[in-house]
């Protein structure tokens, strides 16, 4: 199975562009595959316990329950270290399954054989 990196820069302020990320994730995780979500910008806080809360676009799938689905299904959630610090999110915020990691681990799995993908 294939290690998958989605990212995704947007939550509350475009919530279709923060669905189809997780979405996309979603569906890889359900079909066995390591998956994360790379949450950078305006993404970071669906990250955080209530960040999703009210993240919907019309029509689609809730982002909370996305990321619910995506946490059971064994996939994690990266929260970009430069983007949290201005945010004050701290690990105390975070969901489980979700962690704030720097840069340099983002290029360390690309480099190992990751594949990361852009949707919006």
């Amino acid at each position: 199975m294939a290690r998958l990196l989605f990212t995704c820069s947007h939550g509350a302020d475009d919530p279709e562009r923060a669905t189809v990320p997780f979405n996309a994730a979603c569906a890889a995780a359900v079909s066995g595959h390591t998956v994360t979500v790379v949450c950078t910008s305006d993404a970071v806080p669906l990250g955080t316990r209530g960040g999703a809360t009210d993240v919907t676009a019309p029509r689609m799938t809730p982002v909370a329950e996305l990321v619910d689905t995506l946490l059971a299904s064994g996939g994690s959630i990266w929260l970009c270290s430069a983007c949290t610090g201005p945010r004050g999110i701290t690990d105390e915020h975070l969901l489980e399954g979700a962690s704030i990691v720097g840069a340099a681990t983002i290029v360390e799995e690309v480099a190992g054989g990751a594949t990361s993908i852009s949707l919006t």
